[in-house]
This record gives C-alpha cells, sequence and structure tokens, in this order.
C-alpha cells in the first residue's frame, strides 16, 4: 500500500501561514508530525526504490534531519522576512556524487496552492554552467531529442532567472539560444492538492520523473557525472 498524503498537511500550513509564531507551532508540533514529517519520511522511503530504478546515483534519505527532507525552520539571519517557519514541506532527490546538491536531481514541494515536482540543476557553479551550454551546442540533436519530446514537452516547464546578453563564445543567433541563456536548468510540473491526496500519487510522482530522467542524463553527462 503506497503512503498517502491528507488534507490535513495543507490544513496545517494554512494555518501555519496565519499564525507562523514559535507558540503556535509548539502547540500544534504533534499536528506537524502526524500530518506533514511522518507522512512525508513514509513517502521517500516508499520511493527509495522506485528512484534507483531511475538511478542509482540519486539518493533517497529518509532520516528526519540531514536527509533528503527540507528542515521547517527558517533560516531568517538573510532576510527581511523573519517568520520562523516554511509553510510548506519539501524534498530533493540529489546526486550522491555530487553531496553539495550542484548534480541533476529531482525535488517535490508541497504547498498549499503550489505543488509540484521539479527537475534538474539550480544555479549551477560557473564551471558547470559553461560545460552544460557547450554540451548544449556540441549535442543539439540529442538535446532537442530530450526536450522535444512529447512526453517531456506536454509535462515540463522550464524555470529560472535567464542571462540578458547571449554567453561568451556562442553566435547571436544560435537557434537554441533561450536554452544557451539559462542560469538554471529546471524544469517543474504542478500538481493539484487533489492529485497529492490521492492514494496512487507516489505513482504519478515515479511517472513525472520517469519522464523528466532523460533531461537529468544529459546534464549528469555534461558535468561528468554518472547517471
Amino acid at each position: 500500500m503506497n503512503p498517502q498524503f491528507t488534507p490535513e498537511l495543507f490544513k496545517f500550513f494554512r494555518e501555519l501561514k496565519t499564525h507562523n509564531i514559535r507558540p503556535w507551532f509548539e502547540a500544534n508540533r504533534s499536528r506537524y508530525v502526524d500530518h506533514v514529517q511522518q507522512p512525508f519520511l513514509a513517502f521517500i522511503r516508499a520511493f527509495a526504490p522506485r528512484l534507483a530504478k531511475i538511478s542509482a546515483h540519486l539518493v533517497a534519505s529518509a532520516k528526519p534531519i540531514g536527509g533528503s527532507m527540507f528542515k521547517i525552520n527558517r533560516d531568517v539571519r538573510f532576510t527581511k522576512v523573519k517568520t520562523p517557519y516554511h509553510t510548506r514541506v519539501a524534498g530533493r532527490f540529489i546526486h550522491g556524487r555530487d553531496p553539495l546538491g550542484h548534480g541533476p536531481g529531482f525535488y517535490l514541494h508541497l504547498e498549499p496552492g503550489d505543488c509540484s515536482a521539479g527537475s534538474g540543476i539550480w544555479l549551477p557553479p560557473t564551471a558547470q554552467a559553461l560545460a552544460i551550454r557547450k554540451a548544449i551546442v556540441a549535442g543539439a540533436a540529442k538535446w532537442k531529442a530530450v526536450t522535444g519530446d512529447p512526453a517531456f514537452a506536454k509535462l515540463a516547464k522550464f524555470w529560472g532567472e535567464s542571462l540578458k546578453r547571449p554567453p561568451a563564445g556562442v553566435p547571436k543567433d544560435h537557434p537554441l539560444m533561450p536554452d544557451l541563456k539559462r542560469k538554471s536548468w529546471v524544469t517543474f510540473v504542478d500538481f493539484t492538492e487533489a492529485q497529492v491526496c490521492a492514494p496512487d500519487f507516489l505513482d504519478r510522482f515515479t511517472a513525472v520523473c520517469t519522464v523528466m530522467a532523460p533531461f537529468n542524463r544529459f546534464l549528469a553527462s555534461a558535468i561528468n557525472l554518472p547517471w
């Protein structure tokens, strides 16, 4: 039986958004544990063997601290927004050969009105970004085959900022300029809250990751990581 999220997860976060203070959270911590943390960790555990079939190099760790699941506490040191808690639960499945998280992987975000799966590389270091652009130019046909695949094109939406000018060394009229100007190579797929709470959500998320896998495989190859 697949692990299942319930509407209580979204109810908790809607209320947390209104009462984002430590006393309220501590009074409702058991709700967080029962309806958010434990179901999300159970989802990670159930997804792990499926992820291994997609890529043996990605990690699904169900540890409550230091694993795939992000912390509920916000780091407020460098932001004007001082609310202490995130109003979402999220997890990332990173490349085990790149523990800093710059390699391609998958991401799951559950928030009231904003649920999605992500894939790709977000803001890679300069050397990796250059390598990805070089791979797109050199392997243009393969890149177009991956991003133009009907299943991928139907699901995926690219996300992130782009350079204002064409990258150095690339003709300004290059047909793949929109992809070459990206700062991140990230795609995402939206889910409804009803889909997240359905019994088949693990299957749905696995299917999305499977469709996104060739995109991640291309990026991994570009930066010399196994897939």
